[in-house]
Protein backbone atom coordinates (compact mmCIF):
# COMPACT_ATOMS: atom_id res chain seq x y z
CA UNK A 1 0.00 0.00 0.00
CA UNK A 2 1.46 3.29 -0.68
CA UNK A 3 1.06 6.27 2.28
CA UNK A 4 0.57 9.55 1.09
CA UNK A 5 3.00 11.39 3.81
CA UNK A 6 2.09 14.89 2.07
CA UNK A 7 -0.11 16.50 -0.96
CA UNK A 8 1.17 19.59 -3.26
CA UNK A 9 -1.23 21.21 -5.49
CA UNK A 10 -3.98 23.48 -5.87
CA UNK A 11 -7.58 23.84 -3.11
CA UNK A 12 -10.37 23.00 -5.55
CA UNK A 13 -12.68 22.70 -2.74
CA UNK A 14 -13.41 23.81 1.09
CA UNK A 15 -15.70 22.62 2.79
CA UNK A 16 -16.61 23.08 6.79
CA UNK A 17 -14.55 20.02 7.60
CA UNK A 18 -13.10 19.15 4.68
CA UNK A 19 -11.07 19.68 1.50
CA UNK A 20 -10.51 18.38 -1.85
CA UNK A 21 -6.54 19.15 -3.24
CA UNK A 22 -6.34 19.08 -7.16
CA UNK A 23 -2.87 17.19 -7.92
CA UNK A 24 -1.38 16.59 -11.24
CA UNK A 25 -5.65 16.48 -12.21
CA UNK A 26 -6.00 13.90 -9.48
CA UNK A 27 -8.87 15.61 -6.69
CA UNK A 28 -7.74 14.28 -2.88
CA UNK A 29 -10.68 14.61 -0.51
CA UNK A 30 -8.74 15.28 2.82
CA UNK A 31 -10.40 16.02 6.10
CA UNK A 32 -8.92 18.79 8.09
CA UNK A 33 -9.30 20.45 11.47
CA UNK A 34 -10.85 24.23 11.37
CA UNK A 35 -7.61 25.59 12.01
CA UNK A 36 -5.93 24.01 8.91
CA UNK A 37 -8.97 24.83 6.81
CA UNK A 38 -9.22 27.87 7.39
CA UNK A 39 -5.19 28.81 6.77
CA UNK A 40 -5.43 27.34 3.11
CA UNK A 41 -6.42 30.26 1.50
CA UNK A 42 -8.91 30.65 -1.49
CA UNK A 43 -10.37 28.26 -3.90
CA UNK A 44 -7.53 27.98 -6.88
CA UNK A 45 -4.29 28.70 -4.72
CA UNK A 46 -1.18 27.07 -4.16
CA UNK A 47 -1.48 24.43 -1.34
CA UNK A 48 1.21 21.93 0.50
CA UNK A 49 -0.42 19.73 3.29
CA UNK A 50 0.68 16.86 5.97
CA UNK A 51 -1.28 14.16 5.59
CA UNK A 52 -2.10 11.00 7.33
CA UNK A 53 -4.08 7.61 6.07
CA UNK A 54 -6.54 6.08 7.96
CA UNK A 55 -7.49 2.52 7.08
CA UNK A 56 -9.93 0.52 8.22
CA UNK A 57 -12.24 -2.23 6.62
CA UNK A 58 -14.82 0.10 4.99
CA UNK A 59 -12.86 2.67 4.27
CA UNK A 60 -10.09 4.93 4.05
CA UNK A 61 -9.78 8.19 5.03
CA UNK A 62 -6.91 11.07 4.89
CA UNK A 63 -6.18 13.43 7.11
CA UNK A 64 -4.69 16.55 6.26
CA UNK A 65 -2.57 19.10 8.55
CA UNK A 66 -1.22 22.77 8.34
CA UNK A 67 2.09 21.74 10.06
CA UNK A 68 4.41 18.13 10.55
CA UNK A 69 3.53 18.95 14.50
CA UNK A 70 -0.07 19.35 14.09
CA UNK A 71 -0.32 15.61 12.48
CA UNK A 72 1.91 14.30 15.37
CA UNK A 73 -0.46 15.62 17.80
CA UNK A 74 -3.39 13.57 15.71
CA UNK A 75 -1.55 10.52 15.91
CA UNK A 76 -0.86 11.01 19.76
CA UNK A 77 -4.45 11.24 19.90
CA UNK A 78 -5.42 8.95 17.75
CA UNK A 79 -3.84 6.59 19.66
CA UNK A 80 -5.72 7.13 22.57
CA UNK A 81 -8.56 4.28 23.62
CA UNK A 82 -11.85 5.94 22.36
CA UNK A 83 -10.16 8.91 19.88
CA UNK A 84 -10.79 8.27 16.09
CA UNK A 85 -10.06 10.34 13.42
CA UNK A 86 -13.30 13.37 13.74
CA UNK A 87 -12.78 13.15 17.52
CA UNK A 88 -8.88 13.75 17.08
CA UNK A 89 -9.80 17.08 14.57
CA UNK A 90 -12.57 18.24 17.18
CA UNK A 91 -9.76 18.54 19.65
CA UNK A 92 -7.35 20.30 17.12
CA UNK A 93 -10.25 22.60 16.03
CA UNK A 94 -10.90 23.80 19.35
CA UNK A 95 -7.50 23.70 21.21
CA UNK A 96 -4.22 25.59 19.86
CA UNK A 97 -0.58 23.91 20.69
CA UNK A 98 -0.59 25.87 23.85
CA UNK A 99 -3.87 25.45 25.37
CA UNK A 100 -3.20 21.60 24.38
CA UNK A 101 0.05 20.83 25.86
CA UNK A 102 -0.80 22.97 28.96
CA UNK A 103 -4.17 20.95 29.17
CA UNK A 104 -2.01 17.60 28.95
CA UNK A 105 0.72 19.14 30.88
CA UNK A 106 -1.42 20.15 33.66
CA UNK A 107 -4.08 17.46 33.73
CA UNK A 108 -6.89 19.94 32.99
CA UNK A 109 -9.47 17.73 31.70
CA UNK A 110 -11.90 20.16 31.52
CA UNK A 111 -10.38 22.31 28.66
CA UNK A 112 -9.58 19.15 26.71
CA UNK A 113 -13.55 18.37 27.13
CA UNK A 114 -14.31 22.15 25.31
CA UNK A 115 -14.14 19.83 21.98
CA UNK A 116 -16.93 18.31 20.34
CA UNK A 117 -17.84 14.58 20.64
CA UNK A 118 -15.13 15.02 24.15
CA UNK A 119 -17.06 13.45 27.53
CA UNK A 120 -15.14 14.07 31.01
CA UNK A 121 -14.34 10.12 31.28
CA UNK A 122 -12.35 10.70 27.73
CA UNK A 123 -11.16 13.96 28.54
CA UNK A 124 -9.68 12.29 31.67
CA UNK A 125 -8.06 9.53 29.60
CA UNK A 126 -6.60 11.43 27.09
CA UNK A 127 -4.58 13.62 29.55
CA UNK A 128 -3.80 10.79 31.50
CA UNK A 129 -2.49 8.86 28.76
CA UNK A 130 -0.79 11.36 26.85
CA UNK A 131 1.09 13.42 29.66
CA UNK A 132 4.57 11.64 29.49
CA UNK A 133 4.81 12.06 25.49
CA UNK A 134 3.98 15.68 24.95
CA UNK A 135 7.86 16.64 25.36
CA UNK A 136 8.72 16.08 21.86
CA UNK A 137 5.62 17.36 20.16
CA UNK A 138 4.34 20.84 18.50
CA UNK A 139 1.87 22.27 17.03
CA UNK A 140 2.79 24.79 14.56
CA UNK A 141 5.72 27.01 16.52
CA UNK A 142 4.63 26.72 19.33
CA UNK A 143 6.12 23.47 21.95
CA UNK A 144 4.88 20.89 24.71
CA UNK A 145 4.82 23.18 28.10
CA UNK A 146 6.30 23.33 30.46
CA UNK A 147 8.66 25.68 27.80
CA UNK A 148 12.16 26.63 28.42
CA UNK A 149 13.56 29.31 26.30
CA UNK A 150 16.77 29.86 25.27
CA UNK A 151 19.86 28.70 23.35
CA UNK A 152 20.70 25.30 25.64
CA UNK A 153 17.31 24.77 26.81
CA UNK A 154 16.43 21.88 24.05
CA UNK A 155 19.71 20.62 24.69
CA UNK A 156 19.48 20.37 28.42
CA UNK A 157 15.98 18.85 28.32
CA UNK A 158 17.46 16.11 25.64
CA UNK A 159 19.98 15.43 28.14
CA UNK A 160 17.98 14.90 30.93
CA UNK A 161 15.71 12.52 28.77
CA UNK A 162 18.34 10.21 27.93
CA UNK A 163 18.88 10.31 31.83
CA UNK A 164 15.38 8.37 32.26
CA UNK A 165 13.46 11.65 32.74
CA UNK A 166 9.84 12.40 31.65
CA UNK A 167 9.53 14.88 29.36
CA UNK A 168 7.31 17.00 31.58
CA UNK A 169 9.75 16.88 34.16
CA UNK A 170 12.65 17.39 32.36
CA UNK A 171 11.11 20.55 30.81
CA UNK A 172 10.21 21.81 34.10
CA UNK A 173 13.38 21.04 35.56
CA UNK A 174 15.05 22.94 32.53
CA UNK A 175 12.33 26.03 32.95
CA UNK A 176 13.30 26.31 36.57
CA UNK A 177 16.82 26.29 36.09
CA UNK A 178 17.51 28.60 33.62
CA UNK A 179 15.19 31.23 35.12
CA UNK A 180 17.56 30.95 38.13
CA UNK A 181 20.76 30.80 35.95
CA UNK A 182 19.12 33.18 32.84
CA UNK A 183 19.28 32.62 29.15
CA UNK A 184 22.82 32.92 28.98
CA UNK A 185 23.90 29.91 31.19
CA UNK A 186 26.25 27.21 29.54
CA UNK A 187 24.63 23.86 28.48
CA UNK A 188 26.76 22.02 31.48
CA UNK A 189 25.71 24.43 33.96
CA UNK A 190 21.68 24.24 33.03
CA UNK A 191 22.27 20.37 33.29
CA UNK A 192 23.67 20.11 36.50
CA UNK A 193 21.00 22.63 38.02
CA UNK A 194 17.88 20.85 36.30
CA UNK A 195 19.49 17.61 37.73
CA UNK A 196 19.07 19.08 41.06
CA UNK A 197 15.77 20.37 40.41
CA UNK A 198 14.59 17.25 39.43
CA UNK A 199 15.88 15.64 42.55
CA UNK A 200 18.36 13.59 41.60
Amino acid sequence: MVMIARLTGLLAESAADHAVIDVGGVGYLVQASTRTLSALGPIGGQVMVFTEMQVREDAMTLFAFGSAGERDWFRLLTGVQGVGGKVALAILSTLDAEDLSRAVATEDKAMVARANGVGPKLAQRIVMELKDKVGGVTLGSAGALPKAAGGFAADAVSALANLGFRPAEAGAAVAAAEAELGTGATLDALVRLALKKAGK
